[in-house]
């Protein structure tokens, strides 16, 4: 048997304490896999102190995670301490320096610097492994770096924020407003303090922006992704959204066009029937559609110390097993920079809410605005102010929804700006986008 691979672990919070655990566990069924041991040899953390646990044995402790990246000793740096600048940044950069190779789950980091980590780790020879940094245990990275290698990517879009999908999940189910169920997430521990990040699309974003790496060949580039969060959402949208067989998602899509790669994380409406529409709660799900083949949707656990502890731990086994793939699917060097679609030249057709004055006229006028945009209704509903949630409605408004044919985002905002100079609406209308699955 070859001698052990020899791991560094910086960051002993929830996920390495997770991993460090599953390698003592699982120490002989991965030794008879990989043909040699995974041994934790040095460890470095903010407290020496804090009971995590588990047993680091003789593992060397290091205050500086960059210390430890240098280690001669060690084979495998696994950074796990988060965040896009340093200390993860300058420790990783070190081991790839060293020929080190690198297992992360730093989304952030990936998203700022993944192309310039991937130069380091191609001109030392070292792998760069993130499978844990987007969805945790659904082994998307892998499935588009290698598993889809000879297909064409068209499309990918999934679910990939377990506190969105758990809010609205409790909005649906419950008819509760998104503020009782964003405390409601953070009491449980899936929403943060300042949960901004998370509900307003950013960590979405970022995640979009690695996958869209891998199934386009373009560089990692946050900044060209469209984002809207779910803070907007009422319950009202999420009935009629039921009531016209949708489910609305907070979904990333990214798409193959004729005028670049469009990238957006945005709430949607999805079919009821759909895969996508069927995870509920804090599970997370991305659908690949690529030529020659059906849709493939995979569906598990997108956070949590256990699930990123075992996408982590697959890297480890993968550099143990001696394989070694370019980090991005293919050199760096040949990633194409992004060309990004602009949102308002998106075509889709929309979900429309608006509260209309109850007065003659109206519903003329906002039907003309819409025909000058050539936008084509679908379906027109109007509520009985009575049936709707206090909160809702304003006094003499009628709530009016509409589902448009596929038209332009451009068309879009351009009817409803006149619609409201018109002065027949009250309040801001409510925009949703139907995605097709």
């Amino acid at each position: 048997m070859a001698q052990p691979l020899r791991i560094g672990v910086a960051g002993l919070g929830t996920v390495g304490a997770a991993l460090v655990a599953q390698i003592a566990r699982e120490r002989e069924r991965i030794a008879a896999r990989c043909e040699r041991e995974i041994a934790v040899v040095a460890v470095s953390a903010r407290s020496r102190r804090k009971d995590r646990g588990i047993d680091l044995g003789r593992a060397r402790w290091y205050d500086d995670p960059v210390a430890l990246a240098r280690d001669e000793a060690v084979d495998v740096f696994v950074e796990l301490m988060g965040g896009a600048g340093n200390p993860a940044k300058a420790a990783v950069e070190a081991a790839l320096a060293a020929g080190k190779s690198v297992v992360t789950a730093n989304k952030a980091l990936l998203a700022a610097h993944g192309i310039r980590l991937a130069l380091l780790a191609e001109k030392s020879g070292a792998a760069l492994n993130f499978e844990a940094a987007v969805a945790a245990a659904i082994p998307i990275v892998k499935t588009l770096r290698e598993g889809l290698a000879g297909n064409r990517v068209t499309r990918l879009y999934g679910i990939f924020n377990g506190t969105c999908n758990y809010i609205l999940t409790r909005m649906e189910q419950e008819r509760l407003p998104f503020a009782d169920c964003l405390k409601e997430a953070q009491r449980l521990g899936y929403a943060e303090a300042d949960p901004s990040f998370d509900i307003e699309g950013h960590d979405a974003a970022q995640k979009l922006s690695i996958l869209a790496a891998l199934a386009f060949g373009t560089k990692v580039d946050a900044g060209a992704v469209y984002v809207e969060g779910i803070s907007s959402i009422q319950p009202a949208d999420l009935t009629a959204a039921d009531e016209l067989g949708y489910r609305v998602k907070l979904l990333g899509v990214a798409l193959r066009t004729p005028k670049g790669i469009e990238q957006r994380v945005h709430p949607t409406m999805v079919r009821k029937d759909s895969a996508i529409a069927q995870v509920m709660g804090v599970t997370n799900a991305v659908t690949v559609d690529a030529e020659g083949l059906a849709p493939l949707t995979l569906v598990g656990p997108g956070a949590g110390g256990l699930a990123t502890a075992s996408a982590v731990l697959s890297d480890i086994v993968d550099i143990a097993r001696g394989l070694r793939v370019a980090p991005f699917g293919r050199p760096a060097g040949r990633l194409a920079a992004v060309r990004k679609a602009p949102m308002q030249r998106h075509e889709g057709g929309y979900y429309i809410r608006l509260l209309a004055r109850d007065r003659p006229g109206t519903a003329a006028a906002i039907a003309r605005r819409l025909a000058e945009q050539r936008i084509s209704i679908e379906s027109i509903v109007q509520r009985h102010p009575g049936g709707e949630p206090v909160g809702e409605r304003a006094e003499g408004a009628v709530p009016v929804i509409l589902i448009t044919y596929a038209t332009t985002e451009d068309a879009v905002r351009k009817a409803l700006a006149a619609v409201g100079r018109d002065r027949v609406i009250s309040g801001q209308p409510q925009v949703i986008r139907i995605e097709k699955n």
